[in-house]
């Protein structure tokens, strides 16, 4: 009798198990590694950023998060493969406003709608822009700017890689302030920066993380900062809009997705993780490197924050013309 009681009592032990719901498990949760999906190359800001959120979650979560660099087809590459993975919370997507809002504009042919085809997580940092010129330019603002171009009408140039947050920025600034500007286009940020710093393109809007230590080093000059907040390391430099366009206020971001369908409870356990994460010193030293802004929140938070700024960014591709080649 006592063998048997015991044999019932497993035999209903393990029925309770199998009956339990679905968050209970994912208490277990993760028990092999978790791969994170970088569509970038190795190296750059986005790549480090990421690189950061998965070294938090694995010190957290006791498991390897390990980084897969899928870079291709303007960021789609590696979206698509993260949005066709299981949504088990073994594969997640580090995208950026880049991938996951300025890209399915650009490639419309493959058909990527990040809302519908991925589970938000978490928002990691937000990536303020800033409004430079040559130092060659006589001007000291962004009026004296407006003037000069509507003076000189087609004479001045502003350059940037094709259809990035610094080509759209420019090109809305462009198109707000009225006036005859010529863009030129290039493959990279390490063909526009150094003809920026000989002159040969006049300004551009481009993120802090690549014109700050430009701006401190006296090789461009800052106009104003492109978000609705002074930037406490450039105090002296106004906003775009104490410069008169009062709704010019727009970061480009990075944040954490997974495939459409991933439980909430994990969901809910990676955001609470990767938040935690940002507020550890080594992940605060890297967010003051790049000139970043910790963004934490709830999937919600992440979910509703898509859901402007898809759209927003979109009607920028299309403001610009832009069109993937």
């Amino acid at each position: 009798m006592i063998v048997r009681r015991d044999f019932l009592a497993s035999a209903g032990a393990l029925a309770a198990a199998t009956t339990l719901p679905a968050p209970a498990f994912a208490q277990a949760y993760p028990t092999r590694p978790i791969r994170m999906i970088l569509p970038l190359p190795p190296g750059g800001p986005i790549d480090t950023m990421g690189r950061m959120v998965a070294g938090e979650l694995s010190s957290r979560l006791g498991q390897q998060v390990i980084i897969d660099n899928r870079a291709g087809v303007g960021t789609t590459l590696g979206t698509k493969l993260a949005a066709a993975a299981a949504p088990d919370g073994y594969t997640l997507l580090f995208g950026s406003s880049g991938s996951l809002a300025v890209a399915p504009a650009l490639y419309q042919s493959l058909d990527i709608d990040p809302l519908k085809a991925l589970t938000p997580i978490a928002r990691v940092a937000l990536l303020p822009h800033v409004f430079v010129v040559t130092n060659g330019l006589p001007v000291t603002s962004v009026k004296e700017l407006v003037d000069f171009a509507k003076a000189h009408p087609g004479q001045l140039n502003y350059g940037a890689p094709l259809g990035t947050p610094p080509h759209l920025l420019s090109t809305l600034f462009v198109s707000k302030a009225g006036i005859d500007a010529v863009f030129v286009p290039y493959k990279g940020s390490a063909g526009s920066v150094p003809d920026l710093l000989a002159g040969r393109v006049q300004f551009t809007i481009d993120a802090l993380i690549t014109l700050f230590p430009l701006i401190k080093a006296g090789k461009v000059r800052a106009l104003a900062i492109a978000r609705g907040a002074r930037w406490p390391e450039l105090p002296d430099v106004p906003t775009l809009v104490e410069s008169g366009f009062p709704d010019f206020t727009i970061d480009a971001w990075t944040g954490v997705a997974a495939p459409i369908g991933t439980p909430a409870d994990i969901v809910a356990k990676l955001n609470a993780t990767i938040n935690e994460g940002l507020k550890s010193d080594a992940s605060k030293a890297i967010l003051v490197k790049f000139s970043a802004i910790a963004a934490t929140g709830t999937p919600e938070d992440f979910h509703k924050f898509l859901a402007s700024e898809v759209p927003r960014w979109a009607a920028l591709v299309k403001l610009a013309g832009a069109k993937a080649e």
